[in-house]
């Protein structure tokens, strides 16, 4: 069965991360102490769950957290350096802290790590996450313990959940574009002016016209999806922004 550990302090280890090309070594306290602190660990960078989900989920939500009082949020797996700077790199998750674990120092300590010799693995981390304030343990989400990689308790809406229940979520914005389309530019600026972070992808780089008429209907650029609804052209942002008082 795997422990519970709140209210106990977190193992003290030292992390061997590498920084502009060097060695640098951080201890338990640089990263904790006096600090208020979100943890998630997971089995392995590149893997799917961990990649698809668990990492850009964290990633997005980090600024809302530290709207509600959290200095950082930290990714640990049982990998070197080399691997979790170039899985960062290949998430583009800057928001988020990644943390080598390659010894399973940290997570031996946590009484996380577990044997993944099926896959060929070795022993990583089991899938939880944790906020901890002081180097204290306050609160753990611990996926069950059943075969598989469990997703269930460990995610971020979760901890987002439990540190600020009424916490406004950010949209998820996507808005399909071409160049020089001086509409597309007007639909961008709405967004920028209003704060909200967007994903941009562009006609005949990230996708064809076949693309965007299957799926939104039109061939027409900028569409903008805001939470897997279809808002329209710049036009209709404007009206939606006014409307619900996003802007």
């Amino acid at each position: 069965m795997l422990e519970n550990r709140e209210g106990q302090n977190i193992p003290q280890v030292t992390f061997r991360t590498r920084r502009n090309h060097e060695w640098v070594d951080v201890s338990s306290d640089e990263v904790f102490k006096g600090k208020t602190v979100v943890v998630f660990s997971l089995p392995g960078a590149f893997t799917p769950t961990c990649s698809s989900t668990h990492v850009p989920r964290y990633n997005q939500l980090t600024p809302t957290f530290k709207q509600h009082g959290i200095d950082d949020v930290i990714c640990v797996s049982v990998n070197d350096a080399f691997v979790m700077n170039e899985w960062q790199k290949e998430q583009n998750a800057n928001n988020v802290t990644f943390m080598p674990d390659g010894n399973g120092d940290f997570s031996r300590g946590m009484g996380m790590l577990v044997p993944k010799n099926d896959l060929g693995f070795g022993e990583r981390s089991w899938r939880y996450s944790m906020l901890v304030k002081d180097g204290v343990i306050e609160k753990m989400f611990i996926e069950p313990n059943k075969p598989g990689d469990p997703f269930e308790v460990s995610d971020a809406d979760t901890m987002l959940t439990y540190i600020a229940p009424n916490a406004a979520k950010p949209l998820d914005v996507t808005i399909f574009t071409r160049e020089g389309c001086e509409y597309c530019v007007r639909a961008k600026g709405l967004l920028n002016d209003a704060g909200i972070q967007y994903e941009e992808l562009v006609l005949n780089r990230d996708y064809t016209e076949a693309t965007i008429r299957a799926i939104s209907g039109m061939s027409t650029v900028p569409q903008v999806f805001i939470n897997g609804n279809r808002i329209g052209g710049s036009e209709d942002l404007e009206k939606y922004m006014v409307k619900d008082k996003v802007a």
